[in-house]
C-alpha cells in the first residue's frame, strides 16, 4: 500500500481538499502502478517550514511504497504531484521536496 503524506505551510481551511486527494491517489496509484483503493494520502497544513531562507509557500511530502518505485517512477511522481501542488495549494514546483521510499529496497521483507 503507497502512502504519500504531505506537509505544507500553506493554511487548507478554506481549501476545497478533495480534488487534492482524488488526483494525488490517482497519481500515485497510476505511477507506481498500484489500486487506487490501496493508495493512502495524508494532507497536513500549517506546518512550519522554511525554504531558501523564507517562509513562502513550499510543501514537503513523503512517499513509501511496498514495490513499484524506479528512478523514473521518482522522476514522474516529483513532477506530477508538483504539478498538483502548484495548481491547488499555488506552491511553485521549485519549493516542493519530495522523499520517496521503497520499503523492499534493501531486501527487507514482511512476514506478516
Amino acid at each position: 500500500m503507497p502512502c504519500l503524506y504531505i506537509s505544507t505551510n500553506v493554511n487548507l481551511d478554506d481549501v476545497d481538499k478533495d480534488p487534492i486527494f482524488s488526483e494525488a491517489t490517482k497519481a500515485v496509484a497510476t505511477i507506481i502502478g498500484r489500486p487506487e483503493h490501496l493508495v493512502m494520502v495524508i494532507l497536513k497544513g500549517l506546518v512550519a517550514i522554511s525554504f531558501n531562507g523564507n517562509k513562502e509557500p513550499a510543501a514537503y511530502a513523503e512517499i513509501v511504497s511496498m514495490g513499484g518505485i524506479t528512478k523514473q517512477v521518482k522522476r514522474n511522481l516529483i513532477a506530477t504531484l508538483g504539478t498538483i501542488l502548484e495548481a491547488k495549494l499555488s506552491i511553485p514546483r521549485a519549493r516542493f521536496f519530495l522523499k520517496v521510499c521503497d520499503t523492499t529496497a534493501a531486501g527487507n521483507s514482511s512476514k506478516l
